[in-house]
């Protein structure tokens, strides 16, 4: 499933619900800065294409764990 900016939001929410983690603590992990994931979820801006390949990274990582229950996501 490809990812537009509209589902952005949406999915960094689940994401952080899932796991239980803090806008900072998904910076964290994903290597950016909390503004960043803050206006990522806010749609006030979308994540660049090395963000977008470091998002796809983790979720699949987490999905493989068993701690995210997420489809392949293609964020091409």
């Amino acid at each position: 499933m490809a990812m537009d900016q509209q589902n952005y939001p949406e999915l960094l929410r689940n994401i952080r619900k899932q796991l239980g983690i803090s806008q900072e603590d998904l910076a964290h992990k994903l290597g950016v800065s909390f503004n960043s994931i803050n206006r990522w979820e806010n749609g006030k801006a979308s994540p660049s294409k090395l963000a977008r390949a470091q998002l796809a990274v983790f979720i699949d990582k987490m999905v493989s764990s068993g701690k995210l229950k997420f489809p392949k996501i293609n964020f091409g």
